[in-house]
């Protein structure tokens, strides 16, 4: 596993009332959801960058104001149609 190492200004800290650890979860997940919403990383593969269980995740990402599941109109009704000719 990588590790990358983020300086940040103690000023930060004090204002966001966090820990070091805190707010590096904090950047984890923030990541993790900007990389899904702009369809880089699967939701398995950010929840495990944000340190998460997927399903924690896929919670998550309404806190944000991302959709869980990014369907345009004429997808959902694609595959609600493809639901239904299977009966």
């Amino acid at each position: 596993m990588s590790q990358i190492t983020l300086t940040i200004p103690d000023e930060t800290l004090l204002a966001l009332k966090v820990n070091p650890d805190q707010l590096g979860a904090e950047v984890r997940l923030a990541a993790a959801v900007k990389l899904y919403e702009l369809g880089r990383l699967s939701s398995g593969a950010a929840a495990s960058l944000a340190g998460v269980p997927r399903p924690v995740f896929l919670t998550k990402l309404a806190e944000y104001g991302v959709d869980t599941f990014g369907l345009t109109e004429d997808e959902l009704t694609r595959e609600t149609r493809l639901g239904t000719d299977h009966r």
